[in-house]
């Protein structure tokens, strides 16, 4: 038995990776951003704290908890820099709205089981020098305890040797939690961490599991505590 951890092979069609950014694309995604962004500060007075943590280039997961569908339009207030995020393959259904969810940066998720193929897309754009955003507890969460991450996230920084920026979101499950079917005007802080940056390594060793493991639980901790200061803030005002 090894302690290394790689992704195995997949016997599933293979799905393009993603390259670079086209223009058109960046400026669908500032657009849309930008409308995004002000209906949040209308609607929700949103405030992100210490967003300059966000690094201003290179690759980087940006690690958010996860109390609501509002979660992901909140997360893209945090950085001018557009995003690549991790969705539900079914988004993609349809071929018009499976273009846009391109240009806006997104990552196509096969929800049935390990999908590899998303996986390999995932570190293709952090390749590429882009920011990856991902839900480390997979799912959407009730209650003010961070828990189960899975170790995708720090399978990925430790492989690529990139920085993980962990986020609090608060306020977001008052606002649309899982029970609730209209939103609510709360307000909404996101707080952003310190980076947390993976052990380092030879080139071209493997992914070593007790890294990840020990990667998850900072990172677990680190989530935690901003959640925990973000909640306060957005239920304070």
């Amino acid at each position: 038995m090894t302690d290394a951890i790689e992704i195995p092979p997949d016997a599933s069609p293979p799905r393009s990776l993603p390259g670079p950014p086209k223009r058109w694309e960046l400026f669908v995604y500032q657009v849309l951003r930008a409308v995004v962004a002000g209906l949040c500060r209308l609607l929700w007075r949103i405030e992100v704290v210490h967003p300059e943590r966000v690094p201003d280039r290179g690759p980087c997961i940006l690690a958010p908890s996860h109390r609501s569908y509002l979660d992901t339009p909140f997360l893209a207030c945090v950085t001018r820099r557009r995003i690549r995020f991790m969705g539900k393959a079914e988004m993609w259904k349809y071929n018009w709205p499976g273009k846009l969810f391109d240009a806006l940066g997104g990552i196509p998720v096969d929800r049935a089981g390990a999908d590899r193929a998303a996986l390999r897309a995932a570190q293709a754009a952090l390749e590429g020098g882009e920011p990856l955003g991902m839900f480390p507890e997979g799912t959407r969460r009730s209650g003010p305890v961070v828990q189960d991450l899975h170790n995708g996230v720090a399978f990925l920084a430790a492989r690529l040797g990139v920085p993980i920026v962990p986020i609090g979101i608060g306020g977001s499950e008052t606002i649309l939690g899982r029970d609730r079917k209209i939103p609510k005007l709360n307000r909404v802080v996101v707080t952003v961490g310190e980076p947390i940056h993976p052990p380092l390594r030879e080139p071209g060793a493997s992914v070593r599991r007790g890294d990840v493991a020990a990667l998850t639980q900072r990172l677990t901790a680190a989530v935690q505590s901003l959640f925990e200061e973000a909640e306060a803030s957005a239920l304070a005002r």
